[in-house]
């Protein structure tokens, strides 16, 4: 499937590779997994150094990503209590749900800023971020910010790359398999830090 899309991508022209960026971040959010990332390299590739193009995808991909976050956001919002209390949901999971959960009471809005690196649960985190009683312009705005890093890093390694892209695919699914518990780590030893520092205003 990956080698049809990049086959179709190659034949598009500028707009509609810019177009390709917005839909691809925008379902991977609505419907995972996707192979969103390895294809936002091979967009990246594409851009020859053309620093307008490079700039044009970026903000066409943060967009699609902003937009997939906030479609399950509000249905997480609106739904999540449901679900919630069903074995499973489309691709999720109730016991994933649940975990997400979890990850919100212990470490907040941080999971959300971290939400674009964190490969295989975007679409759980921002369900479940709505399901929450975070603000939805602070989650909207964060997740923006995540997504435009982590965007910007994958189309600046496919323009590094050039035609070796595909070398990055292996990288990535690695990546998906040990940042997030690394992440995870990281935010928690944040909010220990945090905690401590309240507590010892209190005092």
């Amino acid at each position: 499937m990956l080698e049809s899309i990049v086959g179709y991508l190659q034949g598009l022209p500028l707009e509609g590779i810019i177009l390709a960026a917005f839909l691809l971040t925008l379902i991977e959010n609505l419907f995972p997994p996707s192979p969103s990332d390895v294809l936002l390299v091979f967009i990246g590739s594409l851009a020859n150094s053309d620093l307008i193009v490079y700039v044009s995808v970026l903000f066409s991909a943060t967009a699609g990503s902003t937009l997939g976050f906030l479609i399950m956001f509000v249905i997480g919002s609106k739904m999540g209590h449901v679900f919630t209390d069903r074995p499973s949901f489309l691709f999720m999971k109730r016991t994933t749900i649940l975990k997400a959960e979890e990850w919100f009471r212990k470490y907040g809005i941080a999971l959300i800023i971290a939400n674009r690196f964190l490969s295989g649960t975007r679409a759980v985190i921002s369900f479940v971020a709505g399901a929450s009683d975070i603000s939805i312009s602070s989650a909207v705005i964060l997740s923006a910010i995540s997504a435009l890093v982590w965007n910007a890093i994958l189309l600046y390694a496919g323009n590094l790359l050039g035609e070796h892209w595909r070398e990055i695919a292996a990288y990535l699914e690695a990546y998906g398999r040990a940042i997030t518990p690394i992440l995870l780590l990281v935010v928690l030893g944040i909010s220990a830090y945090w905690w401590m520092k309240v507590k010892k205003k209190k005092h």
